[in-house]
């Protein structure tokens, strides 16, 4: 959609240090545009490492004119809030923006075309979750494919199902291996340039959806499939048409090792045991053998929040009860996940 030499700023006002900024901590982390600045002016003045802690040396400031003034190009809007809904706080800020010539990356589900596209000149707005009018129904075609196709599943919402893919998709990707990446949500989708908005998909087409952009990485070897939601998860309903588009060979689970239960709002639901759920979404993909069996790799562990013996006490816990290899992808690296997948 845009050259990846163009500078972004990102506009994160309010959610730099809250876990709904997650769209700009995936950009930080993987993005290849250069990034001149962050937007929260409550730490304008600091840098990201700084202001929260994380490993990035990118300015804050507290103004869109302070953006332009670092030749900020593409303005993102970096929030990822729970139902992905266009706070009516940012209209006026993304107004001025688009007014000064900036273009807009929109990872929520409005339609900001619609909302704001009369202020446009030679600048654009990219909805990343506009899905296409249809997609074809599903019938289980990625079954006859001879690759490996590795489905990210995860204990909960926010797990690091994409952090992990991505880690993994780029580790694989470095040792020359013929490997593919399909996006399945905003920011995914907004760092490949392409993929599918599952949840802005009708459910009738969300398999067939999935399966179409998997048929279309049928000339790799290893596919890595972005995941969404969980099947533990009472107000999901992502995980079973990303399994049966993918009719995946193979699973990593993710989970976060300091959570026993489900975040809010369904707090009061614990995380089942991780045996059992391996066992659950295994049984889920092979439909009592009538379908393709797939067999989970290992856990790609999110570890924030414990120090570095603890997560390393959390990692040994793991292994002893599912017996797979598990790590944080972030922490401590891919190999003993890539290992598994070359084994």
């Amino acid at each position: 959609m845009f050259d990846s030499q163009q500078a972004i700023c990102i506009y994160m006002e309010g959610a730099l240090d809250h876990d709904s900024g997650k769209m700009g901590f995936g950009l930080m982390r993987f993005s290849k545009h250069p990034i001149v600045c962050v937007i929260d002016s409550k730490f304008q003045g600091k840098t990201v490492q700084k202001a929260i802690g994380l490993p990035y040396d990118i300015p804050v400031v507290g103004t869109i004119d302070e953006a332009i003034a670092k030749n900020a190009e593409i303005m993102v809007l970096g929030i990822a809030p729970s139902g992905g809904k266009f706070p009516e706080a940012w209209d006026h800020p993304v107004s001025v923006a688009l007014s000064q010539g900036l273009s807009l990356i929109n990872g929520l589900h409005d339609d900001l075309n619609a909302r704001f596209g009369h202020l446009l000149k030679e600048n654009v707005i990219w909805d990343v979750r506009k899905p296409k009018p249809s997609y074809p129904i599903a019938t289980g075609k990625a079954a006859r494919l001879t690759n490996q196709r590795i489905l990210m599943v995860g204990t909960d919402m926010a797990s690091g199902k994409m952090t992990a893919g991505l880690e993994l998709y780029a580790a694989l990707n470095n040792m020359g291996l013929n490997v593919g990446f399909v996006p399945t949500g905003q920011i995914g989708i907004t760092l490949m340039g392409k993929g599918i908005p599952l949840d802005a998909i009708k459910v009738d087409q969300a398999a067939g959806a999935v399966e179409e952009a998997v048929l279309e990485e049928s000339d790799k070897d290893i596919v890595i499939i972005e995941g969404q939601g969980s099947l533990a998860h009472p107000g999901s309903s992502a995980t079973l048409p990303l399994i049966r588009g993918t009719q995946p060979t193979h699973f990593i689970l993710c989970h976060k090792a300091a959570f026993d239960h489900l975040r809010y709002p369904v707090s009061h639901i614990s995380i089942p045991p991780l045996d059992e759920f391996i066992k659950l979404n295994e049984a889920v993909a092979s439909v009592c053998g009538s379908q393709t069996k797939a067999k989970t790799l290992g856990i790609a562990l999110n570890t924030a929040g414990l120090d570095e013996e603890s997560a390393n006490l959390k990692i040994v816990e793991i292994e002893g009860v599912t017996q797979l290899p598990t790590t944080d992808v972030v922490r401590f690296g891919t190999e003993k996940l890539v290992n598994a997948l070359k084994a």
